[in-house]
């Protein structure tokens, strides 16, 4: 576990963890139409991974940070493949939009959100990092990022009626609190298993520190 110390910040988390830790029985998907959707099933639809995974991530994330972008980007794919995709880490990403220094980060986040209650959010997600340079400079960020919307398959009028509600601000609200709360002060910033990694850091920095977590869990269980 040296190894690890030395990679990740240690951090009082208890705040982040009372805002996410349903998502451990959480399951995806949808609500059916005409019920509504809670908290847990909402943190649910931006989460990947079996919620019986060993380890759990949380990626405190801004839409407009050029970082988060290179992680989402070229990093996370990897992740998903070589540990989501093997039942290995279940994935939370937690909005933290640094609003003092990124004008239209809350507005995407708030797309992405009101895409999560049609279930939509991860197409979204890949689709506004992949065009952040196009809607990060804009004045009026709100048609390019609806059109985001259409791309991914999300219905128009639900989308519109969840921006204009104060439903995703305040959703947006709290996951920003719980990641200052945990210790979070940049992005992209990553709580795992009691402590934070900060940045965006190159695959080899994420293997080694989920390769050892998962053996010391592994040889944890094994004597129990």
């Amino acid at each position: 576990m040296d190894g690890i110390a030395a990679l990740l910040r240690g951090a009082g988390a208890v705040a982040l963890l009372c805002l996410t830790t349903p998502i451990a029985q959480a399951q995806g998907g949808a609500k059916p139409q005409g019920q509504a959707a809670t908290a847990k099933d909402l943190l649910a639809e931006r989460s990947k991974g079996s919620p019986r995974a060993p380890i759990v991530v949380y990626e405190m994330s801004d839409f407009q940070c050029p970082y988060c972008r290179q992680h989402s980007v070229d990093v996370f794919p990897v992740l998903e493949r070589s540990y989501i995709g093997t039942g290995k880490v279940r994935w939370v990403f937690i909005n933290f939009p640094l609003t003092s220094v990124h004008a239209n980060a809350a507005a995407a986040a708030e797309l992405a959100l009101c895409g999560a209650r049609q279930g939509k959010f991860w197409p979204l997600h890949d689709l506004i990092f992949k065009y952040q340079e196009t809607w990060a400079p804009l004045r009026e960020p709100g048609p390019f990022l609806l059109s985001l919307a259409d791309s991914a398959g999300a219905p128009r009028q639900p989308i519109e009626a969840c921006l204009t509600s104060a439903a995703a601000r305040d959703e947006l609200k709290a996951d920003a609190e719980g990641a200052q709360r945990s210790g979070a002060q940049s992005t992209p910033t990553f709580y795992i298993d009691g402590g934070l990694l900060v940045g965006a850091q190159p695959i080899e920095v994420w293997k080694q520190v989920l390769d050892s977590i998962y053996q010391a869990k592994k040889s944890v269980n094994g004597k129990r």
